[in-house]
């Protein structure tokens, strides 16, 4: 592989937090082999590939620490944002998924990874909710970027995908045996979590996570109902049954959290179990995230916490710079203080505290020799970025979205070149895409209509 430098204002999200205005990163077999000044590497290496330039910002690749990959992308925003959370979720996106075959599922996650690569996320963490994991695993590889994948598990209630305890112990097992910690695509063990999951599943489920070297993430109070839930039940809250469970830990990432009282928040810290937070999605349907979020107080006590887009029909856009900027803008106004919070603080959350936050920071998160090449060239040489900003930070969150996004590179394989994948065929993706689409609601028995009428 012949030996690459990238060029431009680096952010490099190390432990100094140290900017490069006129730097340069030396990528070597997949890694980040040296980083300097652009002239020092230019003079040192000039038979290598250049990337970038003077008008553009170097940043690591970001986490999506959690993205639903199948179900909802083919219907992306057609599921009324007037009805209740509940309804979204179990008269529409679960009739979705029934409906889907593997060919949707391989479909879906290659249009939703191709989104977030192309919005600078090199990581994704999918959040279980797939019925073909080989297909979406397929989907990774194809689109060429890192992330976790794993399947269904609930054996609680009924309803599809519902199932024995063993049977979905086994197929958790096949997931981490079949892609092992490590590699550009690792199996998690994944449950769909709130109340749906029996204390010998979250026990049995978190031993596994362990002893595979691997993590274990599901869904916990977005809304108001797992608490009262999990008191009827075992006359505990949700976070402190789980405790009591021993189902906590560095091991464990918990998506959402939104709903917690003081006690729960210090278990989480305590025990250094991580949270992915959406707020994109609690926005959307309407879970009370402002009045009740302590995502401010948890991050303030260096609570492991990552940011994470969620669904097409909750978060909608797979955008992290989106989801950034309206984390540092919701913690501001919530606590009536625009110091608590900021720029600085949104983009860590996206790189380097993200991968610690997914148990990865070894490898990814921020541009250090020794890490994978895993980064992003934006684009600074367009309207909205000029005059450039004495603090790349401030500009690259306020003002900067996806569409900044020039090239992105993963393991040291450019995915993404002047904004467009070199991989994949966008145009046979929509055509199929809107074919699914028509599809899928009739077979789920859905009737998605515009409120306006369309003539």
């Amino acid at each position: 592989m012949r030996d690459l430098i990238v060029v431009g204002t680096l952010l490099t999200m190390d432990e100094e937090r140290t900017v490069w205005n006129d730097g340069g990163i030396l990528v070597r077999n997949g890694a980040i082999s040296a980083i300097d000044h652009r002239s020092t590497l230019l003079a040192q290496h000039p038979n290598s590939e250049v990337i970038g330039g003077q008008g553009n910002l170097i940043t690591p690749g970001f986490v999506n620490a959690h993205q639903h990959l199948t179900g909802d992308r083919l219907v992306r925003s057609c599921i009324p944002d007037d009805i209740p959370a509940d309804k979204a979720i179990f008269e529409w996106s679960v009739p979705l998924h029934v409906a889907h075959t593997g060919d949707d599922d391989e479909l879906s996650a290659t249009l939703s990874l191709l989104e977030a690569v192309g919005n600078g996320i090199t990581t994704t963490i999918e959040a279980g909710t797939v019925a073909h994991p080989e297909r979406v695993a397929a989907a990774f590889e194809k689109v060429g970027v890192r992330g976790t994948v794993g399947t269904w598990g609930w054996d609680r209630g009924e309803g599809a995908f519902a199932d024995d305890t063993d049977e979905i112990l086994m197929r958790q097992q096949s997931i981490v045996e079949t892609w092992p910690a490590g590699g550009l695509v690792e199996g998690w063990v994944t449950l769909v979590g709130h109340d749906l999951a029996s204390d010998r599943l979250f026990v049995e489920s978190a031993e596994l996570a362990r002893s595979a070297g691997t993590s274990l993430t599901f869904h916990m109070s977005p809304s108001t109902s797992d608490g009262p839930s999990f008191v009827q039940r075992t006359g505990k809250r949700p976070i402190n049954h789980l405790a009591d469970l021993g189902v906590l830990g560095r091991e464990t990432l918990i998506a959402h959290a939104v709903h917690l009282d003081e006690y729960e928040l210090d278990l989480l810290i305590e025990t250094q179990t991580a949270v992915a937070y959406c707020p994109w999605a609690y926005l959307r349907l309407g879970q009370g995230v402002s009045q009740s979020g302590r995502h401010l107080d948890f991050f303030k006590r260096s609570g492991r916490l990552a940011l994470g887009c969620d669904t097409e029909n909750a978060g909608d856009a797979i955008d992290a710079l989106r989801v950034g900027a309206l984390t540092a803008g919701l913690a501001k106004d919530m606590a009536c203080d625009p110091t608590v919070f900021g720029a600085h603080e949104a983009l860590e959350l996206l790189t380097i505290r993200g991968a610690e936050a997914v148990g990865m920071a070894d490898r990814i998160g921020s541009l250090e020799v020794g890490k994978a090449a895993d980064l992003v060239v934006h684009d600074f040489g367009k309207l909205n970025s000029v005059p450039r900003s004495i603090d790349p930070a401030l500009q690259l969150l306020w003002t900067g979205d996806g569409r900044a996004v020039k090239d992105v590179m993963v393991n040291g394989v450019l995915v993404i070149q002047d904004s467009t994948s070199n991989r994949l065929d966008y145009e046979d993706l929509a055509y199929r895409a809107s074919l699914a689409q028509e599809r899928l609601l009739q077979e789920a028995g859905l009737a998605a209509s515009p409120r306006w009428p369309v003539r």
